[in-house]
């Protein structure tokens, strides 16, 4: 399955010196077996070609424009050729490492704005190797939110979900430190983001109203602010305001008794209120399909839900499972977007 008109998934190169290409290498190989939906990879053919000799796969590497990837795909891997070099090791990053990430990502984003491809699905970076050499977003999510502003002239709140048919949650707050989530925590903050999530749920997943359980910041949700007033203050005003606009929440709600199988069932989407919180959960129930979903960007972008793996890389034992499962929602989620109102 592609995506709108045909169109191929855009599929990012990620650290080269992780897991990314082995994973991207391993499903063309396994394409037919995995049904995996047409995409072409971003970056250096050569360095690809090279990987997959290392892994040991029978793949064969061809440079395509991504008009020519859904045809090429069943016989060749499609790589739509970057400028950038990449020397990089399994497991060793170098020079090379962070100019082929962020460029792989910059052009995926490009075409799918120019219509070129139906989706962006990005394969895990280091942002250590990125800070190095000068990248200043706090992650993906916040990075392509910027591209987007670029592109759009608009202002763009991006929004991390965490999907997986067990589960999907949002932190309100992703990647900073406790104290500083803490400190960052409004009601205006809580609303935007559900704000977000409840339309996106509609447009992109189909639900027609989606049910938002929002987690408190305190142990049992403050216990009326014997433990806390932050959920009594900042929190439960949200959900007030959030139910005022017509959207399904409910909350300030103990996260300790949020997760297990009947409480899940109540709800679309939990909402937390920091990193942890939501994302333990997740990856508990999810951890080798979970897929990474940007919200309130102008375009459709999902990726696994797990990090580079350099004592991985080039052995042959990474699990794809996420990736896949990553390349799948994309592609069923822009053909959902691109099929006709009945």
């Amino acid at each position: 399955m592609s995506g709108p008109a045909g169109l191929p998934l855009a599929l990012t190169l990620g650290e080269p010196a992780g897991i990314g290409p082995d994973l991207a290498l391993t499903i063309w190989h396994r394409r037919r077996e995995l049904e995996a939906p047409p995409f072409y990879l971003i970056g250096d053919a050569d360095f690809l070609a090279a990987r997959a000799r290392l892994l040991g796969l029978d793949v064969s590497v061809e440079r395509a424009a991504p008009a020519d990837a859904c045809t090429l795909f069943a016989k060749a891997l499609p790589v739509s050729p970057r400028t950038h070099k990449i020397t990089a090791r399994p497991g060793e990053p170098d020079e090379t490492s962070a100019a082929a990430a962020i460029g792989s990502i910059d052009a995926a984003v490009a075409d799918v704005f120019a219509g070129r491809a139906s989706a962006v699905v990005t394969n895990p970076i280091n942002k250590h190797v990125l800070y190095r050499a000068g990248f200043t977003d706090p992650g993906h999510t916040e990075y392509l939110g910027r591209l987007a502003e670029r592109a759009t002239g608009k202002p763009v709140m991006p929004v991390m979900l965490l999907w997986s048919p067990e589960l999907a949650v949002v932190p309100v707050t992703i990647h900073v430190a406790l104290k500083d989530a803490i400190a960052q925590l409004t009601t205006r903050l809580i609303v935007d983001t559900g704000r977000i999530v409840a339309r996106d749920m509609t447009a992109r997943f189909g639900i027609a109203r989606p049910r938002l359980a929002l987690a408190g910041l305190n142990p049992h949700a403050g216990e009326d602010g014997t433990l806390g007033r932050e959920d009594t203050e900042i929190v439960a005003p949200a959900v007030a305001a959030l139910k005022a606009e017509g959207i399904d929440a409910r909350g300030p709600l103990p996260a300790d008794t949020m997760f297990h199988a009947a409480a899940r069932a109540t709800y679309d989407v939990a909402l937390g209120m920091y990193h942890d919180q939501v994302l333990v959960p997740i990856k508990t129930l999810a951890f080798d399909h979970g897929v990474n979903v940007t919200l309130g960007l102008p375009f459709l972008r999902t990726s696994p839900d797990h990090g580079t793996a350099f004592d991985l890389a080039g052995t042959g034992r990474a699990d794809p499972s996420s990736l896949l499962a990553a390349l799948k929602l994309a592609a069923r989620l822009s053909a959902r977007a691109a099929a006709p109102v009945a």
